[in-house]
C-alpha cells in the first residue's frame, strides 16, 4: 500500500543530533536534570554522556524537537560555541539495529571521561586545552591538495612532511578513510579508541618532526588525541585536526573530496555516503566488495563488527574471524565455550571478560579439534591482610565457570603479618566525657588463619612474638596507603615462585596483589602486559599475560 503523503512527510521529519562540548560542568547533578527533563519532554532518544570536563550527546527523534533542544541547550553559556551536527535521516531500520545502537531508550551517564584514551587508570588524561590546532573543513581539504603547504608557515624549517593520522576504529576505517596523492596516511588498525594511546606510543617516531593532521567521525576523538601527541613535548608540536569530522568535511564536500567510501557513524544509520557510491570494502568470508554493517556481524572471539555479505551469511552456523584476531593466531574454533562441562565451538565472552589482552591466543595452546592440551595456568594475588585460601574463596565462582580450561595457582604473600585485635568499643558514663575500650580477651590464635601482605609498612619488622597485637585505634579503612615497604622480597619471592610452580600463562591480583601485578608489568616490561579493571567497590583487579614466565 502506497504511504499517505501526511506519512512520507513524518518520516522525513525525523533526524539524528550530535555534538560535543569540552567544558568546566559547575554543577554536574544540575545538568543530569536538565538533561532527563528535556530529553523526556521532548521524546528524544539515544545516549547522553557527562563528565566534570564537559558532554558529549546523540540523540533521535522530531526535526522540529531535536532543534528545541539545540535552542535550551545553547541558552546556557556552557555550550558557546558548541558544534551541533542535525541531520535528517529516516527512522530506525528496524529494532535490532536500533537497540543495538542505543535508539530505543533515552541513556544519561556520568562517566569520568567522555572518550576513553587507554584502559590504563595508571595513565593520567592529557589536558584537552593542549588539543591540536582546529581546521575547517576547506582548509583540511586544501592541507590534503597541496601536500602541507598551507602548513609550512606554521611548521619548523626541519619539518620532513604531513601525515594523515585515522583516529578512528579498524571496522570504521575498512569502509570509508581518506586519501590524498603525495600524502603518508596511518591507519593504526585498532579494535577500540582505548588502544590508541598505545599505539600512539609504539610509533611515534612516524609522528615526531612531522605536521600530524588527524581526523576521526565527529572530532571528539581528535581532541583527546591530539593532545596526548602533543603532550610528548618536542617534535609533537605541529598537530591538526579536522573540525566537526568527516561528518562536516561530506556536508561541504558531498562528492566525497578526498574521502573514499562511507562514513561509519554510531546510531541506526550505520554509515553515511557521499554522491560517489564507490565500494572500497570486501566481505570476510568470499572477499566481494561490500560495505553494509547492517547486519551487525561480529567476530566469534573479540565481538568486533565485521563484514559479510548476505550470501555468506546464510551459510549455515557461520562463525567469523575478524582480521585482527587472524593476525594474532586465532582461527574459527580456537576458543571454546563450556557448557554442561563440556567444550564446544562458539561464543568467547567467558574468555573476554577474564581475558582481556588480545595476544593471549596465541599463548593458549588449543588444538584444532577445539580440546585442549593444557589448562590456561594462571597465578593469583590476594589482597593485603589476606591470604591464599581467603582469595580462593572469593574467586570459587569464577574457578568453577572456568574449571574445564582454567587452572588458578593461589600461594601466600612473603610477609606475614601479626595479629590484630580490636577490643570492644563502649560508651563511657559519669563524668567521662571520652569513649573507652574494654580490655576483653582476644580469641585463640590457633582459630585464626594467618595472614600475609605484599608490601608492608616501612616500620614493619616482621612477626612479633607476641600472637596478637592489641588496636590502639578503630579499623582504618585507608591502612593499605602505609604499606609502601618489601616490594623486592616480594619480587624476589614471586621469582622463586615462577621457577617452582610456573610456567604461568598470565598474573591475576586483587587489591593489594594488584598493586604487585601492575609493579611487576612495569618491572618486566617485554615479558608482562597489563590490563585493569576497576571493580564495583572501588578495589582494583589486575590482569597480567606473561611471556615465558
Amino acid at each position: 500500500m502506497a504511504k499517505t503523503h501526511a506519512e512520507e512527510q513524518d518520516r522525513q521529519q525525523y533526524g539524528v543530533l550530535l555534538y560535543y562540548k569540552y567544558t568546566e560542568i559547575p554543577d554536574l547533578n544540575d545538568l543530569v536534570a536538565f538533561y532527563e527533563c528535556n530529553c523526556n519532554s521532548l521524546g528524544l532518544l539515544g545516549r547522553v554522556r557527562l563528565s566534570p570536563q564537559g558532554v558529549n550527546v546523540t540523540v533521535g527523534g522530531k526535526l522540529s524537537l531535536l532543534e528545541k533542544h539545540i535552542a535550551a541547550v545553547m541558552s546556557n553559556i556552557l555550550f558557546e560555541g558548541t558544534d551541533f551536527k542535525l541531520a535528517t535521516c529516516d527512522h530506525p531500520l528496524n529494532d535490532k539495529v536500533a537497540k543495538e545502537c542505543g535508539f530505543t531508550s533515552l541513556s544519561i551517564r556520568v562517566v569520568k571521561d567522555l572518550v576513553t584514551l587507554s584502559s590504563q587508570p595508571m595513565l593520567k588524561s592529557p589536558e584537552i586545552s593542549n588539543a591540536g590546532t582546529h581546521l575547517s573543513a576547506v582548509d583540511f581539504h586544501s592541507a590534503l591538495q597541496s601536500a602541507g603547504k598551507l602548513l609550512e608557515k606554521e611548521s619548523p624549517a626541519d619539518t620532513e612532511g604531513l601525515v594523515l593520522l585515522d583516529a578512528r576504529n579498524l571496522y570504521e576505517t575498512r569502509i570509508g578513510k581518506f586519501h590524498a596523492p603525495n600524502v603518508e596516511t596511518l591507519d593504526p588498525g585498532i579494535r577500540q579508541y582505548s588502544d590508541l594511546s598505545s599505539w600512539i606510543d609504539d610509533n611515534s617516531e612516524q609522528l615526531k618532526g612531522k605536521c600530524v593532521l588527524m581526523y576521526c567521525t565527529g572530532g571528539i576523538r581528535c581532541e583527546m588525541a591530539s593532545a596526548y601527541i602533543r603532550s610528548k613535548g618536542a617534535g609533537f608540536e605541529h598537530v591538526f585536526q579536522l573540525f566537526g569530522g568527516i561528518q562536516r568535511y561530506l556536508e561541504q564536500f558531498p562528492d566525497g573530496g578526498f574521502f573514499k567510501g562511507k562514513n561509519f557513524v554510531f546510531d541506526h544509520r550505520i554509515s553515511v555516503g557521499s554522491s560517489d557510491a564507490s565500494v572500497i570494502s570486501t566481505c570476510l568470508l568470499c572477499g566481494s566488495a561490500f560495505d553494509d554493517y547492517s547486519s551487525r556481524c561480529r567476530c566469534t572471539h573479540c565481538r568486533m563488527l565485521v563484514l559479510v555479505c548476505g550470501s555468506c551469511r546464510q551459510k549455515e552456523k557461520p562463525l567469523y574471524v575478524c582480521e585482527l584476531c587472524q593476525k594474532h593466531g586465532k582461527g574459527v574454533g580456537s576458543v571454546p565455550s563450556i557448557e554442561n562441562g563440556e567444550t564446544q565451538a562458539g561464543s568467547s565472552e567467558e574468555l573476554k571478560t577474564v581475558f582481556s589482552d588480545t595476544e593471549l591466543s596465541r599463548q593458549v595452546p588449543w588444538s584444532h579439534d577445539n580440546q585442549p592440551r593444557r589448562k590456561i595456568k594462571i597465578l593469583c594475588l590476594h589482597g593485603f591482610r589476606q591470604n591464599a585460601s581467603s582469595f580462593k574463596g572469593r574467586t570459587a565462582s569464577l574457578a568453577k565457570k572456568l574449571k574445564t580450561f582454567v587452572e588458578l595457582v593461589f600461594v601466600d604473600a612473603p610477609h606475614e603479618l601479626p595479629y590484630i585485635y580490636q577490643p570492644c568499643f563502649t560508651e563511657s558514663h559519669g563524668d567521662c566525657t571520652s569513649p573507652s575500650f574494654e580490655r576483653t580477651q582476644p580469641p585463640p590464635s590457633e582459630n585464626c588463619k594467618k595472614k600475609y601482605g605484599w608490601l608492608v609498612a616501612p616500620d614493619f619488622n616482621g612477626r612479633s612474638e607476641a600472637d596478637w597485637k592489641i588496636a590502639d585505634c578503630p579499623f582504618d579503612p585507608l591502612q593499605y596507603q602505609q604499606q609502601t615497604d618489601g616490594f623486592e622480597a616480594s619480587l624476589a619471592y614471586l621469582k622463586t615462585v615462577f621457577s617452582q610452580e610456573g610456567p604461568f600463562d598470565g598474573i591475576l591480583g586483587f587489591s593489594q596483589g594488584a598493586a604487585m601485578v601492575a609493579a611487576l608489568v612495569s618491572a618486566q616490561k617485554g615479558r608482562l602486559t597489563g590490563v585493569f579493571i576497576q571493580s564495583v567497590d572501588k578495589c582494583y583487579l589486575c590482569w597480567a599475560y606473561c611471556r615465558n614466565i
